[in-house]
C-alpha cells in the first residue's frame, strides 16, 4: 500500500475537549506514504449538521422511514493548489503534514448532542484523491457547546402557575396550588428553589411531589416524536385535611452532567420542566409545569481571541508552517488524539429506532 497513513487531527483548547461560538481549531491533516506518490488533491471540510430518523410501523409488513436534515455551517477548502499540468501533484516519501486553520461561524449554532433518533454533529473531514483510485476520507467529530442564549424570552423572570382542585368523590372541599420559581434559566450545577403555596379546605389530606424532567422532542416530514425522562424526584410530608394555607419549599441541584438546553434546532429540541404534583387518593391529580433552561456553565479557553480578519472561511494562519510536498520523516506527532464523540444515550434503542448513516 503506498499510502500507508491518512489521518486528521485537532487540537484541544480547554481540559473538557469543547469549543464554542467563534473558537479556533487548529489542526493538521497528516499523509504518510511508502514511496513517491502522485495525487489529485487534498480537501478539508467542516462541516454543522442535525438529522433525525425514526421509523413507524403500519400494520404487520409496512412501515414509513420518516427522517429530516437541518445544515448549518459547511466549509470547503483544497489543500494542494499547485498542481502540475495534469492535474496532479507529488509527494516524496515519507510523512508530510498539512496546518489547517478554522473558526466556527459566531452565531447560534445548536450544541453536540446525540441519541439514537437524533444527532446534532460537528466534524472535520479531509478527503485524498488519486487518479484511477477511489477517494480516501476520514473525519473526526468535535464537541461545540453553544454559547448561552440570554435572548430566550423571560428566561431571568419569575415562573408562575397556579391550579385549583374541588373534591367531589369520596370527600368535599377544595384545594388549591400555586408555584414559584425565582427565574426560568439556570447553569449546570445550579440549585432551583421552588416554592409551593397549598391551600387544603378539603376532608383529604394531599402529598406534594416535586419532578424535575426532560422532554426531548424530533420533527420531520409534519410529524413528531416525543419522550420524556425523570431526572429527580422527591416527595415531601403530606398535608393534612383542613389545614388552610402552607407553604413548601424545595431546592432541587441540576446535575452538572446534564447536557444544556437546545432549543435553536428546527428538528431536535431538548426542554426541561419542574412539575409539581398534589398526590389525592381516588382523585385526579393536580399538577402544575413550570419550564426550565439549562444554560452552559462558563466555557473557558486558553486560546487567544481571533484576529479581526479571521473570517468564517479564514483558513492558514500566518503563525503557522506553510504546508509542503517535503517529507517530513522526523516530525513528532502532536500528543495523543482527540477523544471521540461522546454518544448521550439517554434512552434505550429499539428496533424501531436502529438506522445506520455515513452522515
Amino acid at each position: 500500500m503506498t499510502i500507508e497513513n491518512f489521518s486528521i487531527e485537532y487540537d484541544a483548547i480547554n481540559s473538557h475537549n469543547t469549543f464554542t461560538n467563534g473558537d479556533v481549531i487548529n489542526g493538521r491533516i497528516i499523509v504518510e506514504v511508502s514511496k513517491e506518490t502522485k495525487i489529485q488533491s487534498i480537501v478539508f471540510i467542516a462541516q454543522g449538521k442535525a438529522r433525525v430518523c425514526w421509523h413507524e410501523y403500519y400494520g404487520q409488513n409496512n412501515h414509513r422511514i420518516i427522517w429530516a436534515d437541518e445544515e448549518y455551517y459547511k466549509v470547503k477548502h483544497h489543500i494542494l493548489r499547485e498542481a502540475r499540468q495534469d492535474g496532479t501533484d507529488v509527494i516524496g516519501k515519507g510523512r508530510h503534514v498539512f496546518p489547517f486553520t478554522f473558526k466556527i461561524p459566531d452565531r447560534k449554532i445548536p450544541s453536540s448532542f446525540n441519541t439514537c433518533t437524533g444527532k446534532i454533529v460537528h466534524k472535520l473531514k479531509a478527503e485524498l484523491k488519486q487518479s484511477m483510485k477511489l477517494t480516501k476520507k476520514v473525519k473526526t467529530h468535535f464537541t461545540f457547546v453553544s454559547i448561552a442564549d440570554m435572548d430566550v424570552p423571560g428566561l431571568m423572570e419569575p415562573q408562575y402557575g397556579c391550579k385549583d382542585k374541588t373534591i367531589k368523590v369520596f370527600g368535599s372541599g377544595s384545594v388549591s396550588l400555586d408555584v414559584h420559581t425565582k427565574k426560568m434559566g439556570y447553569e449546570q450545577g445550579e440549585a432551583v428553589q421552588v416554592t409551593a403555596e397549598i391551600t387544603n379546605r378539603s376532608s383529604r389530606s394531599v402529598k406534594p411531589k416535586f419532578t424535575l424532567y426532560e422532554k426531548l422532542s424530533f420533527f420531520a416530514q409534519g410529524r413528531r416524536r416525543v419522550s420524556t425522562h425523570v431526572i429527580h424526584k422527591e416527595k415531601v410530608e403530606p398535608v393534612d385535611a383542613s389545614s388552610g394555607k402552607v407553604n413548601v419549599t424545595k431546592v432541587i441541584n441540576i446535575p452538572r452532567e446534564l447536557l444544556p438546553s437546545i432549543l435553536n434546532c428546527s428538528i431536535i429540541k431538548l426542554e426541561y420542566r419542574v412539575k409539581i404534583q398534589l398526590n389525592i387518593k381516588c382523585a385526579s391529580d393536580p399538577e402544575i409545569k413550570l419550564p426550565i433552561v439549562i444554560l452552559p456553565e462558563g466555557l473557558g479557553t486558553t486560546q487567544p481571541p481571533a484576529s479581526a480578519g479571521a473570517g468564517f472561511e479564514a483558513f492558514g494562519n500566518p503563525n503557522q508552517p506553510t504546508w509542503s510536498t517535503t517529507p517530513q520523516p522526523t516530525a513528532s506527532k502532536s500528543g495523543t488524539p482527540p477523544p471521540p464523540y461522546g454518544a448521550h444515550e439517554m434512552y434505550p434503542t429499539t428496533s424501531a429506532d436502529k438506522y445506520e448513516t455515513a452522515w
